[in-house]
């Protein structure tokens, strides 16, 4: 009889800047048992936990993981944590990826709630948005999904059209109909993500079928907007994108987002929003930065003007 297979345990801490970029690169590289620990109480302090093969990862291996998560770090000119290996036996990976998670309040209104858990007493009012973090997309640990969660909060989007742009697991579009939007158009390049917001539109009872208040297309701005239809733009626009793809696609938003809406871009770094407004403007759109939460911040856009060639500098 073979011997069970053996697994290497992966664990780093997972600073803000590199967490979104870790949980896009692990998965492109194969290893999809990934978890992000952190408690409610403690909530900058993020540890990111992966499993891997042993017969896949040996030595070598690991050191060119290594170098890959190295040039993660370049665009924010921080060292990577260490990585620690530890070599486990066979487990139930169901149950062992379920004791990561834990129930998860934002703000005043809402909770993000693993799939198979029961809402505490103590916060047995709030919205709950079902998540099963199996994915790794967007469990609502990030700074830049919080800030977005808290930002609808306020805006309260009783009765809006959602367009979400890399809408990742579809937790934010699922926060703005918790919090009253009418329905949410929602896309991604990644058909892992895609297939992820169906899935938890269908746990909080918005399964993706014609008609719907959840819709979810792969691909890009173009193909949100062919989503949002004959009704035109939205009047709220979720985006939590890196800033470099955002600049890219300023100049698509107006397809997006109707005049006199709402804009929330998220996926950007603070020192990242002066330069960004710039372009934006440049677009013909007004952009504020309205909020942060350690390195990452969040920009509100509203339609300013037409573009006149040239008239920004």
């Amino acid at each position: 009889m073979s011997p069970a297979p053996r697994w290497w345990r992966l664990e780093m801490e997972a600073p803000p800047e590199l967490e979104e970029s870790l949980l896009w690169k692990l998965p492109s590289l194969g290893i999809r048992r990934v978890a992000i620990q952190f408690s409610p109480d403690q909530p900058s302090a993020h540890q990111l936990v992966a499993w891997l093969p042993e017969a896949d990862w040996p030595e070598p291996e690991r050191q060119r993981l290594a170098g890959e998560l190295e040039r993660l770090t370049e665009p924010f000119a921080i060292p990577l944590p260490p990585l620690g290996w530890q070599l486990q036996d066979e487990e139930d990976w169901s149950l062992s990826w379920k004791r990561h998670w834990q129930p998860d309040p934002v703000g005043e209104r809402l909770l993000i709630l693993p799939a198979w858990l029961e809402p505490p007493e103590e916060h047995a009012g709030r919205e709950q948005i079902r998540i099963d973090p199996g994915s790794a997309f967007g469990t609502g640990s990030h700074p830049t999904t919080r800030l977005c969660l808290e930002a609808m909060e306020r805006l309260a989007p009783i009765d809006q059209r959602v367009a979400d742009l890399g809408c990742g697991s579809g937790i934010l579009g699922l926060g703005a109909l918790r919090l009253g939007a009418r329905c949410v158009a929602a896309a991604d390049t990644d058909p892992l993500a895609v297939r992820a917001t169906g899935s938890n539109g269908e746990l909080n009872g918005y399964p993706v079928v014609p008609g719907g208040p959840l819709q979810v297309v792969q691909g890009s701005a173009q193909e949100l907007a062919d989503l949002l239809g004959e009704d035109g733009p939205a009047d709220l626009l979720l985006c939590n994108i890196l800033a470099p793809v955002i600049a890219e696609l300023a100049g698509q938003f107006q397809t997006l987002l109707a005049p006199g809406g709402l804009g929330l871009l998220i996926g950007l770094l603070v020192d990242q929003a002066e330069e960004l407004c710039r372009l934006l403007a440049i677009e013909g759109w007004s952009a504020d930065l309205v909020a942060s939460q350690g390195v990452w911040g969040l920009l509100e856009i509203q339609w300013c003007r037409a573009v006149i060639p040239g008239d920004v500098a």
